[in-house]
């Protein structure tokens, strides 16, 4: 049996799957809050008690290895998360589940990985454009935070590389743009492209373009503004909202297009994250893939790359299980970095 989760600032899903020749049927999955916890290895263990309650021959089933996609860098079996409220510890859990096998890689380099085993259902097109056999794909995902991954062709297969790419410096186009980032200068230590496309970046465009709209989730320390006014947005039903859904999917949509200029990503631009599936009516209306392609020299180049959404929310969940199976069969040290 495969141990395998999602680990983000906001949820966590875990599942269990058994292997069934080279693929993996889930057996049961699970999606909490991750502030509903003290710690990782408390989460793990109530999620294996409902698990061993509601089927106890999955109680009964040893674990063999486990994987984790989590918001965060990992480097040399350490993570380093801006998002978490605790720490993990790798040799606690390991203690816990009696295994010696746990994979920790970053979530988005953990929907990279699910990449080949989703099915159509779990991807809507933004853009079909013309797809290059083997040739590189990148993932961008926003959600409570944004992060970026890169998948090569090493002459047999697909390899995932990480990258920090929403930690860099946002990149203004317009002269909106750079009074938001003016705006955010005053407020913010570095202004990187993740204060603006994640969860709160909404809020901060929407008191950027006008501070005098408040909406009820402003003042609950605990509410998502994000999701308030992506819903009035969709609704019609706030013009302010309207417009930061707009801006924000605009410089989604440039941040998208400077990622696969950067690694020429011919293979396709795979959206994922919590956010894309929520306002997807809005990324089909044409705004996120004129910024996409942009005024660059290569527009004609960027439009003939597939744009992708990953619809299935669990699919880092599927990565992190897979490639803990792949390190189930193959021999090796305590932990695997992914």
């Amino acid at each position: 049996m495969i141990l395998a989760g999602d680990v983000g600032g906001t949820k966590c899903s875990l599942g269990l799957f058994v292997e069934e020749g080279p693929r993996l049927r889930s057996v049961f999955q699970r999606r909490v809050a991750t502030t509903s916890y003290g710690g990782f290895e408390d989460l793990v263990g109530d999620f294996l008690e409902r698990a061993g309650e509601l089927d106890a021959g999955t109680e009964q089933q040893q674990i063999e290895a486990a994987g984790f996609g989590l918001a965060g860098v990992v480097v040399d079996g350490s993570l380093h998360a801006r998002n978490l409220p605790w720490i993990l510890d790798v040799p606690a859990l390991q203690r816990k589940l009696n295994l010696r096998k746990v994979v920790l890689l970053n979530d988005v380099s953990a929907t990279a990985f699910s990449l080949e085993r989703l099915s159509l259902n779990d991807l809507v097109i933004l853009n079909q454009g013309v797809s290059e056999g083997r040739g590189t794909k990148a993932v961008i995902a926003s959600g409570t935070g944004l992060g970026e991954a890169l998948l090569f062709w090493d002459g047999r297969q697909y390899q995932v590389a990480p990258s920090e790419g929403g930690q860099t410096d946002f990149a203004p186009r317009t002269d909106r743009e750079i009074d938001l980032l003016r705006w955010l200068n005053k407020r913010l230590p570095h202004v990187s492209s993740e204060e603006i496309l994640s969860g709160r970046g909404f809020r901060r465009i929407h008191e950027f373009l006008n501070s005098t709209v408040r909406h009820p989730s402003f003042d609950a320390p605990q509410s998502d503004a994000a999701s308030e006014i992506t819903q009035l947005a969709l609704a019609k039903s706030c013009s302010v909202c309207m417009e930061t859904l707009e801006m924000w999917t605009e410089i989604y949509g440039a941040e998208a297009g400077n990622l696969a200029l950067r690694a020429m990503a011919v293979g396709g631009v795979y959206l994922a994250g919590g956010i894309a599936p929520k306002i997807l009516s809005k990324l089909k209306d044409g705004a996120f893939f004129r910024a996409f392609c942009g005024k660059s020299k290569l527009a004609a180049v960027l439009a003939r790359i597939p744009v992708v959404v990953v619809v299935n929310e669990d699919a880092p969940v599927l990565g992190a299980a897979y490639q803990a199976l792949i390190s189930s069969h193959a021999g090796g040290g305590e932990y695997d970095r992914g």
